[in-house]
């Protein structure tokens, strides 16, 4: 298949959603951006925060919305229209309450999990065929905390749990090259592959 084309990394603006766990998809594509020196530009028509890599025959765009998370769509369908980019080549980067932190899971299509910027991107797109990479924060429940999930994913993580969330970020850049050029069985056998802790 051919490669990936737009990557979008989910989160809430504002200085006080910046540590939050909700955040890890713009934490990700602030590490991409920084690894390849590329500057994210407000861009208003595309409803974010938007950077190119020049990686391979083909630029690839970057976005965080900047709309709240529950109209994350409106930035994603705004750029694979422009730039004619089917739901195939693109990735999403969202927290992911289902895995620990630590572990980080690429897939194809699926349900929205009660994700709302997942749900909007698959109304926008008018399809759930895009690539989704799912950052782990574990669930209160599993990690033993006596707290609501709303305010679990807008709370920052413990500092060790962070580490790992770090550590899953990492793990997933170091699967963008192949992510990038197509080889999409690669970059999942080397991601669902790491060891973990």
């Amino acid at each position: 298949m051919s490669g990936i084309r737009l990557i979008a990394g989910l989160g809430n603006v504002g200085a006080e959603y910046d540590d939050t766990r909700h955040n890890a998809g713009f934490w990700f594509l602030d590490a991409l951006a920084r690894a390849h020196g590329a500057t994210f530009a407000r861009q208003s028509k595309f409803f974010g925060d938007v950077a190119r890599l020049n990686a391979g025959s083909e630029p690839v765009h970057l976005v965080k919305p900047t709309t709240f998370m529950n109209r994350s769509g409106q930035a994603v369908a705004a750029l694979a229209g422009f730039y004619r980019i089917p739901p195939e080549a693109v990735l999403v980067i969202h927290d992911e309450l289902d895995l620990l932190p630590g572990i980080a899971k690429l897939k194809q299509g699926g349900g929205h999990a009660g994700h709302n910027g997942l749900k909007d991107i698959t109304a926008r797109l008018g399809s759930a065929a895009f690539w989704r990479m799912r950052i782990g924060i574990g669930h209160p429940r599993t990690l033993e905390l006596e707290q609501a999930v709303i305010d679990f994913v807008l709370h920052r993580p413990s500092r060790d749990d962070r580490a790992r969330i770090d550590q899953a970020i990492d793990a997933g850049l170091g699967c963008v090259p192949d992510l990038l050029a197509g080889r999409i069985e690669q970059a999942m056998k080397r991601l669902h592959t790491q060891p973990k802790g």
